[in-house]
């Protein structure tokens, strides 16, 4: 049976078998009702395929029902439910509770996003950064008409950017990014990411307005190559080398 540590609280049978338990310590905080915040600790049982997401619900199912928590696909497709997993960017449905390999799992709301509550944090700013780089296709006849034939592209075209299309928006990048605390006005590695996989795909023909948006005071030159952002990635995307990439473009080392 699952247990609250903190706070009393009726308590219900738990749908996981209770064999190892392991303390989930949870960062609770509501910015309009709350002055600050505050852990909550909560004593979970588990089992080799448990993941954190799974011990978040036991205890908002079971123990404390205001736990704020955004998930949906269950299976690192959706992106929805990113956060700060024991100091780290993660998904909590694509970690398990083995793999942390430790009797304490910490959570609390990714970094550089603002709190709406608990867990779960607001995405305007990401989305609008996104949707600034223009992400989808530019073609010189964008209207369907009888005479629209499929672009066809080689398998090496196709690998020029693939990976960069794999970006499920969760904001771990964002979130594990120092450049994205220190200037609020930073484009950021998710959008500067999308940026080259539509720059790279020879059926786009958006090269130019698009290093137009991103070269500028807040733009990719702000980026200071720390890594972080490929680190966390659950997708493999490695926004990173996106970003470098994008680089030898502006200095005229690609075309």
């Amino acid at each position: 049976m699952a247990t609250i540590l903190s706070t009393p609280k009726e308590k219900t049978t738990s749908v996981i078998s209770p064999s190892k338990k392991v303390t989930l310590r949870v960062a609770k905080y509501n910015p309009k009702t709350d002055p600050k915040k505050k852990w909550v600790n909560y004593q979970i049982p588990y089992e080799k395929w448990t993941t954190v997401l799974d011990v978040l619900l036991e205890a908002k199912n079971h123990l404390d029902h205001s736990i704020g928590i955004r998930y949906s696909c269950r299976q690192a497709s959706c992106g929805s439910c990113g956060m700060i997993i024991n100091g780290k960017p993660r998904l909590a449905c694509f970690t398990k509770i083995t793999e942390l390999d430790t009797t304490m799992v910490t959570v609390e709301p990714m970094k550089n996003f603002p709190i709406i509550r608990d867990l779960v944090v607001g995405f305007d700013r990401l989305f609008k950064t996104h949707k600034r780089i223009k992400p989808y296709i530019i073609s010189e006849d964008s209207e369907i008409t009888t005479k629209t034939t499929e672009l066809l592209q080689t398998p090496k075209e196709v690998n020029n950017y693939i990976q960069f299309a794999n970006c499920i928006k969760c904001g771990l990048c964002n979130s594990a990014c120092p450049t994205m605390a220190t200037d609020s006005l930073f484009i950021g590695p998710q959008a500067l990411a999308q940026a080259y996989r539509y720059v790279a795909d020879t059926r786009d023909k958006g090269k130019d307005d698009r290093l137009k948006i991103i070269d500028e005071s807040h733009g990719i030159w702000r980026c200071h190559f720390a890594g972080s952002c490929s680190q966390v990635c659950p997708k493999g995307v490695d926004p990173a080398m996106g970003i470098q990439l994008l680089r030898g473009y502006l200095l005229g080392f690609r075309s």
